[in-house]
């Protein structure tokens, strides 16, 4: 006879870490979570919503997920047209180390919102076991 599985167990984890297995159950569990630390944006400059948020894990492993998973935390202008290679962008994007926020109004402007949102977000207090 098989187990029934629970409602918990049937909902998929938002992130699971491939090498410890540890599971963030939602988003905002992992970014509440201060064994994790963001590193990077891989830029996608054609599809910005395919483009890579890249995170450390305390255990080793780094994490990447997509930018449109976190699209939603931005609340301002969205501009169309890409800067890249004009005169006033810093460059930024394609430097995938590179976090700091960019004041170009540029279409890839609100990811680089997104990154400090993401970067500034509260930590949990304390480290679940």
């Amino acid at each position: 006879m098989e187990t029934p599985i629970s409602s918990k167990e049937a909902q998929p984890a938002f992130k699971q870490c491939s090498v410890c297995g540890h599971k963030w159950s939602d988003r905002n569990s992992f970014l509440e979570d201060p064994r994790l630390t963001m590193i990077g944006y891989q830029a996608q400059l054609d599809h910005l919503e395919l483009g890579l948020f890249l995170f450390n894990h305390d255990c080793g492993q780094t994490l990447s997920l997509r930018a449109a998973d976190f699209t939603d935390l931005y609340d301002g202008p969205v501009f169309e047209q890409s800067r890249k290679g004009m005169p006033d962008c810093p460059g930024y994007c394609l430097d995938r180390n590179q976090l700091a926020p960019c004041d170009t109004p540029c279409a890839c402007a609100y990811v680089r919102s997104v990154i400090q949102t993401i970067r500034y977000w509260p930590k949990a207090n304390t480290v679940a076991a």
